[in-house]
């Protein structure tokens, strides 16, 4: 069997901490080159977004300027307007004062000509004088009042002296400039319209150069464009999340363009997240429920090989105190007989403890000073002498729910293991402290200590400094405790080469 290598509790131990720690870096791993990946992507898709947007801009751009120039020739269509108005009232005026009668028939077919521009000529009292160019509805009108002032009240009245009266020519547009304007606004309208519905399936939003007066908007969900208050949030919102774009638009003069990554960008920027927190609460419960099933193996492993234990040391016991009843007859001396009796009754606490490993035992409310004494009494005389035992407790009954065998048990394993840490050499210190609703037993010993990191390491099952040992004890010892005794057995305090403490807490 020399080829064949004993692995301690310590190296199974270690071994499963590499393991645990190789699959959190492995996982890791997995995670930060899902990231990787995915912020590729999402860079790519909104690469792809701005390229869209620009290209769309682009395009916005060159309509615009169609519409710039449409609007310039209306201008300069007003502007022929305003100088045949102006003519108009210079013919009026010069009817007045001419004599020459192929003069006047000149200005009288200028008059004719105009088929197009609204026109009302009033006196200074306001008496319609002539008009030209009117709808049937104005007809009935005598004086420059009513519906037909309303109408003429866009530009200010033209006047020039006759006979020294004031005549005042009222105009408007004409009825082909506006169609025209009207089919302008159609235009301008459209295009708006087109400028958020063709926005390249992101949220936009189109500004003034100020960034304060919204003009138009698309995609933009919960947002009520009614409330100037959440407008100006949403237009200050949106102003730093990417590159704005700069436009010119009609009537509005310079824009800017605002917009965020669409919405299949942000669920892509997310994903990963919601991905990794699905799979890691699915790891965790599936983690649980194999936990719960190694337990439950666990168990049934240490119930099955304590109950096997414990029936496989019955036969020799009874051997033995058959063995020993032979040689009480044969005359042996008596202290050879007490204490291979103690030794019979040691063996018979141990199968019995074992015996009950996996079944609920009977807590007896008795003294636990009493307990300890036992044990530490029969620890005294199998222990190295330079190792002192003291047990300082309350003078009166402490009496506590418990197993005495069980508990002993737990007292013997603590025990056992402070003399492993002093090296067969040192001072170990029994306390019990007696509270309203609990007991307090400390065993301390000034042995090597342990490391703040290993404090809770060490009542895991494999975990030893021992070379030999497999690391079960203190394991078993926490599980009486808790598990059948309802308390809490822990590292109370221990530093390096100063000792350690062990703390026991029991309900009474």
């Amino acid at each position: 069997m020399g080829f064949l290598k004993k692995i301690t509790g310590l190296e199974i131990y270690s071994q499963k901490q590499r393991w645990k720690i190789y699959l959190l870096m492995f996982a890791a791993l997995i995670i930060l080159a899902s990231l990787y990946y995915t912020d590729i992507m999402v860079r790519k898709i909104a690469r792809d977004e701005r390229q869209r947007v620009e290209l769309w801009a682009d395009a916005i751009r060159k309509r615009e300027t169609l519409l710039r120039d449409s609007d310039r020739l209306f201008s300069e269509i007003r502007r022929e307007e305003e100088k045949r108005v102006d003519l108009l009232v210079d013919v009026y005026e010069r009817l007045e004062y001419e004599d020459d009668r192929d003069a006047l028939t000149f200005y009288i077919n200028i008059l004719q000509s105009n088929t197009t521009i609204p026109l009302v000529l009033t006196d200074e009292e306001g008496e319609v004088l002539s008009v030209a160019n009117l709808d049937g509805q104005f007809a009935e009108y005598d004086t420059f009042t009513g519906k037909l002032a309303d109408y003429f009240s866009t530009y200010p009245p033209l006047s020039f002296p006759i006979n020294g009266d004031h005549r005042y020519v009222y105009y408007e547009d004409s009825n082909v400039f506006t169609e025209l304007r009207i089919v302008l606004d159609d235009l301008i309208d459209t295009f708006i319209s087109d400028l958020v519905v063709n926005s390249a399936n992101v949220p936009v939003i189109v500004v003034d150069r100020a960034g304060s007066e919204l003009i138009a908007h698309g995609n933009i969900q919960g947002v009520d464009f009614d409330d100037e208050e959440e407008v100006q949030s949403l237009i200050r919102s949106m102003a730093g999340k990417n590159r704005y774009l700069e436009i010119s638009l009609p009537n509005y003069g310079p824009s800017y363009v605002y917009y965020t990554s669409s919405l299949l960008l942000t669920q892509l920027r997310y994903y990963p997240l919601a991905q990794f927190l699905a799979i890691g609460i699915f790891l965790f419960v599936a983690y649980m429920l194999f936990s719960m099933a190694r337990n439950a193996e666990q168990n049934q492993v240490w119930v099955g090989m304590s109950k096997e234990t414990a029936h496989q040391l019955g036969t020799p016991l009874s051997s033995l105190i058959a063995w020993m009843e032979l040689l009480k007859m044969k005359g042996v001396d008596e202290e050879t007989i007490n204490e291979i009796s103690k030794d019979i009754k040691r063996l018979e606490d141990i199968t019995e403890r074992f015996s009950k490993i996996g079944s609920s035992p009977q807590l007896l409310t008795l003294d636990i000073r009493t307990s300890v004494d036992e044990v530490v009494e029969y620890m005294r005389l199998r222990t190295p002498r330079k190792v002192s035992i003291k047990v300082a407790a309350p003078r009166t009954p402490v009496e506590v729910p418990h197993n005495p065998n069980l508990f002993g048990w737990v007292v013997e394993n603590i025990i056992k293991n402070a003399i492993d840490a002093m090296h067969g050499s040192g001072n170990i210190y029994i306390s019990i402290e007696d509270f309203e609703d609990h007991v307090l037993v400390d065993i301390s010993d000034d042995g090597r200590g342990i490391p703040a990191s290993k404090q809770k390491a060490v009542f895991h099952p494999g975990y030893t400094s021992k070379k030999s040992g497999w690391g079960l004890g203190l394991s078993l010892s926490k599980r009486i405790i808790e598990e059948y005794h309802g308390g809490k057995l822990y590292v109370k305090d221990s530093a390096l080469n100063s000792g350690t403490t062990f703390r026991m807490s029991l309900k009474k």
